[in-house]
């Protein structure tokens, strides 16, 4: 299942199962010192960064790939939702011209076919950029398990990506989630949005689920702040 399908079949059931991503988001609203006016948000989904905005601004771009996720952002007169793949020329053909004093993403980015690309587009708009993004090491257990490898890029991909365009700080940061039982657990990654298009086969996946042992998943995000453009 593509990504696209996963987030669009599971968007309402999605604040249900997105626990990390929330945290996420507010861990990174959280470190915006600023009061920046005019907002870009790239992965928008149904408005996990939105609802942690607590200052004026006079207009916020959200964008996602999802329109199942667009409908069920909040709108106003100020806010302006998007329906776009951010890795396609037409979201590239949106941004010409425009500038934004910050542009946000949260566990989104991650998803980008060429991140590299994708961070040399948004440094045109702006020279401010706040980012969480799930990184390989998220299901790490999982994927040793069922020696496969993860679909998400590592810590250093997404380092040297945002490192050729912008002079950054990063931190990353390690979670666990703890569940009753193994059904829970594994409906939690089918309906999460993290485990983007990797899907195990039926005897693959039988093995993970009977030899997984843990009593959680773990996740790694990790967080990047764009100091200055190189």
């Amino acid at each position: 299942m593509s990504v696209k399908k996963q987030f669009s079949q599971y968007a309402y059931q999605y604040n249900n199962f997105n626990i990390i991503q929330q945290i996420a988001a507010k861990a990174l609203v959280r470190d915006i010192k600023a009061t920046p006016k005019k907002i870009l948000e790239i992965g928008c989904g149904s408005g996990q960064v939105f609802k942690y905005i607590n200052w004026d601004f006079d207009e916020y771009v959200a964008i996602d790939f999802s329109a199942s996720m667009c409908e069920l952002h909040p709108k106003a007169t100020n806010v302006h939702v998007e329906c776009y793949d951010f890795d396609s020329e037409d979201f590239g053909t949106f941004l010409n011209n425009k500038e934004f004093d910050i542009i946000v993403s949260s566990s989104a980015l991650q998803w980008s076919k060429d991140l590299t690309k994708l961070v040399e587009k948004l440094s045109k708009s702006s020279d401010k950029i706040v980012a969480a993004l799930f990184t390989s090491n998220t299901f790490k257990s999982i994927q040793m398990l069922s020696k496969s490898a993860s679909p998400i890029l590592s810590q250093d991909k997404i380092k040297e990506a945002f490192s050729k365009y912008f002079s950054c700080e990063f931190e990353v940061h390690n979670y666990n989630l703890e569940f009753e039982n193994k059904k829970d657990m594994f409906d939690y990654i089918k309906k999460s949005g993290v485990s983007g298009e990797s899907n195990l086969d039926f005897t693959t996946a039988k093995k993970v689920y009977k030899d997984y042992d843990l009593n959680y998943l773990e996740f790694e995000v990790i967080f990047v702040k764009t100091i200055s453009k190189l």
